[in-house]
């Protein structure tokens, strides 16, 4: 097995558990070299619009979810892991989705960075089923977002764009959001989920400074400046707009600099 053909065995699993145990399974074998290849289209195999689902949760366009609870509330955290295990299912298929599109044009240590990020992403789902399972509940008890995808879909063409958006966008704003989610569960004497928290926050840092590192890898390539290339993908790529505040100190260890997105932000205002 390539690991491209592994990464698309990861997308095309439905069952959350199997995509976890196949994620880390793959992870060793590839840091084993018991997979030794990373693989191209030629195999015939190509990897879906969009990873294979299970029947729950229930997927709602975000103007239809529920509103958001208040952590104090044994509720309201369950909520809020439930959340968040969301957005790590969706991230373990970002990771195996950029090693399937992109890998076999990059070198080694590229994939090498993002089959760790996979490995990382089912460690941080498994971590947070755990947490739900404590509180009695599971993923797929709540409905969830079904915008989470959307910005693979958008920049399947363009691994640039996909560097932009995915982690120096989307990741780096957990890093921007976590630390008050953790500081709100330890004012509720939610220790266990804080922990929990608090070690995804520390490995994103180490992911936004893999999608950082490979942006500026691409941008040479191309022979482009770094900060406005990814300044105009994100505007054409991303409507939200970057709001503050930002995590300077964690967008820092990462090396990702302000004058990347403190010039956005201020387009905002």
């Amino acid at each position: 097995m390539t690991l491209r053909a592994a990464a698309i065995t990861v997308l095309t699993t439905a069952d959350p558990a199997e995509k976890v145990r196949l994620s880390r399974r793959f992870a060793e074998d590839w840091r084993s070299g018991a997979i030794a290849g990373i693989g191209d289209d030629a195999d015939g195999m190509a990897p879906p619009l969009r990873p294979a689902r299970p029947d729950h949760p229930e997927l709602r366009l975000p103007r239809d979810m529920p509103p958001r609870r208040k952590a104090g509330s044994v509720s309201g955290r369950i909520a809020l892991v439930h959340a968040l295990a969301h957005i790590e299912l969706n991230a373990i298929d970002l990771s195996w989705d950029i090693v399937a599109r992109f890998g076999a044009g990059m070198p080694k240590a590229f994939s090498d960075d993002w089959v760790q990020v996979a490995d990382d992403e089912a460690r941080h789902f498994d971590m947070l089923c755990r947490r739900l399972a404590e509180f009695g509940s599971h993923y797929g008890a709540l409905p969830a977002h079904d915008g989470l995808w959307q910005a693979s879909e958008i920049t399947a063409h363009d691994l640039a764009a996909r560097l932009a958006i995915v982690p120096l966008v989307l990741e780096a704003r957990g890093l921007d959001v976590t630390p008050a989610m953790i500081l709100n569960l330890r004012r509720v004497g939610d220790d266990a989920s804080a922990d929990a928290l608090q070690i995804i926050h520390d490995d994103e840092i180490t992911h936004v400074a893999a999608g950082r590192r490979w942006f500026e890898h691409v941008c040479d390539k191309l022979a482009v400046e770094p900060i406005p290339t990814w300044q105009n993908l994100v505007r054409t790529h991303f409507k939200g707009g970057l709001k503050r505040p930002f995590n300077e100190e964690s967008r820092t260890k990462a090396g990702f600099a302000a004058a990347f997105y403190e010039p956005l932000a201020d387009e905002q205002v």
